[in-house]
């Protein structure tokens, strides 16, 4: 009886696929490795780049972004997308202002409002994306302008100033525990939650299985639509989180807040290992792909160079890491192809 053919081991492949296998599922060391390089470079110019406040500065405004990250990055995982995240984000921290502005509550009545708008603003995109079954890239192409276009009509050309917000409640932008920032420990709480519930739960391996093989995952009995509605509505329910922070970064809220930041969170979940074909990447790698970014606008304008740039750089983050991610599966695919015939 002929042998079944038997899936090449890591020790059977050829030395160069096991480097760049190696640096798929590393790509968080890769990352820190580059910030560091980075920041040996930017220094030469700019010995405050690597001060411990501009350090503190930098990772508070990332941390925003990497909780909105960590959230599409969920919904990347399952082979969706949210580009909408910007309009929720945005929507979220204008109704927060007003109704502090407004003392229609309290802060902690404000914080739980904004959770729960961003968690319905991320349901409607499952809906849409589960029930009536518009791609993703198309229904939350709408929902951002909808999300955007009622935060215009709430806001109008009103702004909620700083001084319109309780005493105080900027200040958690600020603060520190043990002189870590306090955003920075609300991303490590997120992150750590998330991995958890990806990695040791049902759920979270339905997350993955849904990725990497919808049809596969569909004979398993895997409830598909249940799990990518509950993925888009945990994006939602971050970006609300997100929105309740950039009211706490910035104070001075008006309709076009966090507008572009879209772009930011999808470069952050891109460059930090997440496929865009689903089914792979993790929460840290997200979270870690926003201070990246952060680090890289920070040096920006510490060197001189103008703004504009970042959206470039953006761009071209994300078309290299995609990129590189396709060389990568292709070279391991034909390593695992070749290994096989011998």
């Amino acid at each position: 009886m002929a042998e079944l053919p038997v899936a090449p081991t890591m020790e059977a492949r050829p030395a160069r696929y096991r480097w760049l296998m190696a640096i798929g599922r590393q790509r968080e060391l890769s990352l820190v490795a580059i910030m560091f390089v980075l920041g040996a470079g930017v220094s030469l110019i700019a010995p405050q780049f690597l001060s411990v406040s501009n350090f503190s500065q930098v990772a508070t405004l990332a941390a925003i972004v990497a909780v909105a990250a960590v959230g599409e990055a969920i919904v990347i995982i399952t082979r969706g997308i949210d580009l909408s995240v910007e309009a929720m984000i945005g929507l979220v921290a204008y109704s927060v202002a007003r109704t502090l502005e407004l003392q229609v509550l309290d802060p902690i009545g404000a914080i739980a409002m904004g959770l729960a708008i961003g968690l319905l603003l991320g349901m409607v995109n499952g809906f849409i994306v589960t029930v009536l079954k518009v791609p993703a890239i198309v229904a939350t192409l709408g929902t951002l302008s909808i999300f955007r276009g009622i935060d215009y009509v709430i806001a109008g050309a009103d702004q909620v100033p700083l001084a319109g917000l309780p005493e105080g409640f900027t200040d958690w932008a600020r603060a520190d525990v043990l002189g870590i920032p306090v955003f920075v420990l609300v991303t490590i709480v997120v992150v750590a939650i998330g991995m958890v519930l990806l990695r040791s739960t049902r759920f979270g391996r339905q997350v993955y299985a849904v990725g990497s093989n919808p049809e596969a995952a569909a004979i398993l009995g895997i409830p598909s639509r249940l799990v990518v509605f509950v993925a888009f509505s945990a994006c939602g329910l971050l970006a609300g989180l997100a929105g309740i922070m950039w009211v706490m970064e910035f104070g001075t809220i008006n309709g076009t807040a966090a507008t572009g930041t879209t772009l930011a969170v999808v470069a952050a979940v891109v460059v930090g290992g997440v496929n865009t074909l689903g089914g792979t990447g993790t929460l840290a790698g997200a979270a870690i792909g926003a201070l990246f970014l952060g680090f890289i606008a920070n040096a920006l304008i510490l060197v001189g160079l103008s703004q504009f740039w970042l959206q470039a750089i953006y761009g071209l983050v994300i078309l290299v890491a995609i990129a590189g991610d396709q060389v990568i599966r292709r070279s391991v695919q034909r390593a695992n192809t070749r290994s096989g015939a011998r």
